[in-house]
């Protein structure tokens, strides 16, 4: 391509308005992002301040529970009320779940105040993918990805530098503070940027769907806070069989998915499958790579923080290298991402207990590169498989709530297995070095039906340019 072609694209890319809504798509993207990163950063500290190891979990299912309510439901809320007011609302919100988290006494109201975070969080992702689909044509969409990208990559080098700074400094809670400033800049920036909207549309309400999703939510929430292994893995299943159910239900005028978005032989399906699966398998690092990190390997947390984040920089940097790659080779590289994240899962199995270091840090790259190279096109190839415009919109929104329901799911069952495994009681070495491999190994089976899922979207025919 040559020059003044690729300045003919970007002038294309940003005029009619095009140039604002990315800003507000990004600025959006960065405060999911930034608060993933941080708070995993800074949670072994909360959890020795406030004595909730116990509860260490919670604040990353809590955060996902309440981002999977709203994320189902951001894309009809922002049809129906416009795309301006359902910013400036779930900005409002995720601002006073920081100020809840900032000024809790206890982990229990820290739990409450993250969950707010996660339903206003979820409103602002699911909006901003609602608006991809809505406002961005197919040809512009590779751009969109890769930008959005470039803000993790953003978040990866500043969350952890952040997060450790105040950990280490005992000041966590001005850190929520801080997310809540942000939060008021970006209604700031809704409102300015967006036109006003017009006036709230008339539209049926999918009672159904709704209800199994709040049923889905509620069995989480549960699982969380019941004290039997059993039982909580029964509900934590429960809450997956419940929001299967929901979005199998057929789509249409008012639905919260698409019509194909239950149906795994489709591209939609498998897509959603994969995304849920993948993610599931992924957050027990997340959520306690840091910690065991610090206990076994005696890193600060800052060095934790930077350590975890790899995964994230091997996503900003794979999908940056293939976002430019011709058709022919976008199935190759979904499966190669695959092969790379189950492939990490299960080196982490071996080398997390007793290292070398270098290999966790590798194997926590790769397993971030394979997400970059799998995620953007698989999520091109879920949009230009939606029948019309509604349908559109849905399954590019549905993107953001199906991760949020897999990363629920992955916080859940891997708080079940620590907690079994003694680390309710502290991060003992014993208990540190037990869940360093159990937590792994059972990932793998998980990763594996993603995997299934997305083979079959990377033979599907890619989006029209």
């Amino acid at each position: 391509m040559s020059l003044s072609t690729r300045t003919l694209g970007w002038a294309d890319f940003l005029a009619e308005g095009r140039g604002a809504r990315l800003a507000l798509i990004c600025l959006g993207v960065w405060l999911n992002a930034a608060d993933s990163l941080v708070t995993s950063t800074i949670m072994p500290t909360v959890g020795r301040d406030l004595g909730g190891y116990a509860y260490f979990s919670w604040a990353t299912a809590a955060y996902m529970v309440g981002a999977i309510l709203s994320g189902a439901t951001a894309a009809r809320l922002s049809a129906q009320f416009g795309l301006r007011r359902a910013m400036v609302v779930a900005g409002i919100v995720t601002a006073l779940g920081c100020a809840v988290s900032a000024l809790a006494p206890d982990m229990i109201i820290l739990v409450a105040g993250r969950w707010v975070q996660g339903l206003g969080s979820g409103w602002i992702v699911g909006a901003c993918y609602a608006a991809i689909g809505a406002m961005f044509p197919q040809r512009h969409l590779a751009r969109i990805f890769a930008a959005m990208t470039g803000v993790w990559g953003v978040a990866t080098v500043l969350g952890p530098l952040v997060g450790g700074a105040f950990a280490e400094g005992g000041h966590w809670r001005a850190l929520f503070w801080a997310f809540a400033a942000q939060c008021l800049a970006f209604i700031v920036a809704a409102i300015w940027l967006l036109p006003e909207d017009a006036p709230p549309a008339v539209q049926r309400t999918p009672w159904g769907q709704l209800a199994l999703v709040l049923a889905g939510v509620g069995l989480i929430g549960a699982a969380d806070l019941t004290g039997s292994v059993v039982l909580a893995s029964a509900l934590c299943l429960a809450s997956v069989a419940t929001f299967v159910a929901a979005v199998r239900i057929n789509g249409g005028a008012g639905a919260l998915f698409p019509r194909a978005a239950g149906d795994p032989a489709s591209v939609i399906g498998a897509a959603y499958l994969s995304y849920f699966a993948l993610t599931a398998a992924a957050m027990c690092f997340s959520v306690y790579a840091p910690a065991l990190l610090q206990r076994l390997y005696g890193l600060s947390p800052l060095a934790a923080g930077y350590a975890a984040g790899l995964e994230a920089l091997g996503w900003t940097v794979a999908a940056l290298g293939v976002a430019g790659l011709s058709e022919r080779w976008q199935g190759w590289v979904i499966r190669l991402g695959v092969v790379c994240i189950v492939g990490s899962l299960a080196a982490l199995t071996w080398v997390m207990k007793a290292g070398p270091l270098a290999a966790i840090l590798v194997a926590a790259t790769v397993m971030g590169a394979g997400f970059g190279f799998s995620a953007g096109f698989t999520s091109r190839r879920v949009i230009a498989a939606a029948s019309d415009e509604t349908e559109r919109e849905l399954a590019s929104a549905g993107i953001n709530s199906v991760r949020q329901v897999g990363n629920a799911a992955g916080a859940c069952l891997s708080g079940i297995v620590a907690n079994l495994l003694g680390m309710s009681a502290g991060i003992g070495l014993a208990s540190a070095q037990a869940s360093a491999v159990w937590l792994f190994a059972l990932s793998v089976p998980m990763a594996l039906l993603g995997a299934i899922g997305a083979w079959h979207v990377a033979g599907a025919k890619a989006e029209a340019p």
